[in-house]
């Protein structure tokens, strides 16, 4: 996909009424530059490109097959950690057909954390914050790992961290698919990550 159709995709999502944070999760790029796809056909187009990459991983996110495979080395990679795991917390959106898999190979409860960037807008003040949702496993007072497909700045990853020790749950590790950082610790929580993305510049 070019940077056009990228582009163009931004503006359909948007005309459908996905918040920019949700669109940019969806492309799994930060929330600015989901803000600048969405307003290069303005006068705003004339500002540079974020510097960042879109994940394209539509051809494993509609397999199951693929999905699993993934989250069986996923689940494989956590467990140089901890192998006694009682809930996997799966970030929204991407994230949770990853944890599913996950908990299964652990034989442990399922957990979806819901960020606050799902309904982030630019220029909007919102004091919306994450929740875990009430319809899933409460990983108060367990031993969780995390699971997201990909870290882009690490933010989300943080918050959904500060937001389980709130609530007295012991995060072990985090295990991501993809890391656009090359984080490996945040706040004391270990990072594992199948690949991590380097820019030669």
């Amino acid at each position: 996909m070019n940077l056009e159709e990228l582009s163009e995709k931004a503006h359909k999502l948007k005309d459908k009424g996905l918040s920019t944070g949700t669109i940019a999760d969806e492309f799994n790029v930060s929330k600015q530059t989901a803000k600048w796809l969405i307003s290069r056909r303005t006068q705003e187009s004339k500002t540079s490109a974020p510097k960042d990459f879109f994940i394209e991983w539509d051809e494993v996110g509609k397999n199951s097959k693929r999905i699993n495979y993934l989250s069986k080395a996923l689940a494989d990679l956590a467990k140089e950690v901890d192998e006694d795991i009682d809930v996997v917390v799966g970030i929204a959106t991407s994230g949770i057909p990853l944890a599913m898999s996950v908990a299964e190979e652990f034989e442990a409860e399922l957990s979806i954390y819901l960020p606050k960037k799902q309904g982030w807008e630019p220029d909007k003040e919102t004091k919306k914050k994450g929740i875990i949702s009430p319809n899933f496993s409460d990983p108060s007072g367990k031993k969780c790992l995390l699971v997201d497909d990909i870290i882009t700045t690490g933010n989300t990853m943080r918050e959904s961290i500060t937001h389980l020790n709130q609530i007295e749950a012991d995060s072990v590790a985090a295990s991501i698919l993809l890391d656009k950082r090359g984080i490996k610790n945040i706040d004391g929580v270990p990072i594992k990550s199948l690949f991590r993305v380097g820019r030669v510049e």
